[in-house]
């Protein structure tokens, strides 16, 4: 049975639809909670596939958060051995770090809510991705920190606000800024952990809500064939 080690940071930031892949594919799934797990005691090459998940802390706040730096280690290894990793929102930051690239606060304030993403310079080289962009009209951004890209990766999407929305190196590491994993009845969860940062942003709950109900079953979709097409080329490897 094929591994696959999760990192989360938050629980409710979890693997929605790529779970659900997973599972499909008979992947054998372990956790691992960032903030209170060993993680120097981990082999970052024993699992086939390492997934890192959201979380609302930066990557550069590593004073604070000091478990920060041994998910960094952990990457750089699985970065140069060229094993299948990914990372989503702050997952995609600490792949940009580990990689070499600078991760910082956005300087266009945050970017949370429903809305499209432009493919990127190198979209057409990743079909399945360039698929994804095609068949989903609207994603979940919820991040106020952006990245530079890493030194030969591949440019994949877009925003007005932000540049570097995800990016892929050869076909072995992906960071994808915004969330291709959420489903409607998931993001409860996520309007009740993230209140202080909804009020804070003055975001009409109400609102993000319906979007939500309105945009995520066609992401789900077309999130879910992504998944298989890149699983199976992970696990492939």
């Amino acid at each position: 049975m094929r591994k696959t080690l999760a990192i989360t940071h938050v629980a409710f930031e979890d693997l929605g639809t790529l779970g659900l892949e997973l599972e499909r594919a008979g992947a054998q799934i372990e956790f691992l909670d960032a903030s209170t797990s060993d993680l120097r005691s981990v082999d970052p090459l024993d699992a086939e596939l390492m997934v890192v998940l959201g979380g609302p802390i930066g990557v550069y706040e590593a004073e604070a958060y000091p478990f920060i730096e041994d998910e960094i280690g952990l990457l750089r290894t699985r970065l140069a051995a060229r094993r299948p990793t990914l990372g989503i929102c702050l997952g995609a930051q600490l792949i940009a770090a580990a990689a070499g690239a600078r991760v910082f606060p956005g300087a266009c304030g945050k970017e949370l809510g429903w809305a499209p993403l432009t493919a990127g310079r190198d979209a057409e080289r990743y079909p399945a991705f360039a698929r994804l962009l095609a068949d989903a009209p609207s994603f979940l951004h919820w991040h106020g920190d952006t990245f530079e890209a890493p030194e030969g990766s591949m440019h994949l999407a877009q925003t007005s606000r932000y540049p570097n929305q995800a990016f892929a190196l050869e076909h072995y590491a992906l960071g994808l800024q915004f969330h291709p994993e959420v489903t409607a009845d998931s993001l409860e969860r996520w309007y009740v952990g993230h209140a202080c940062e909804l009020a804070n942003a003055k975001i009409d709950v109400v609102e993000l809500r319906r979007q939500g109900r309105l945009w995520a079953p066609k992401l789900e979709s077309a999130a879910r064939l992504f998944w298989r097409s890149w699983i199976a080329q992970a696990f492939s490897s």
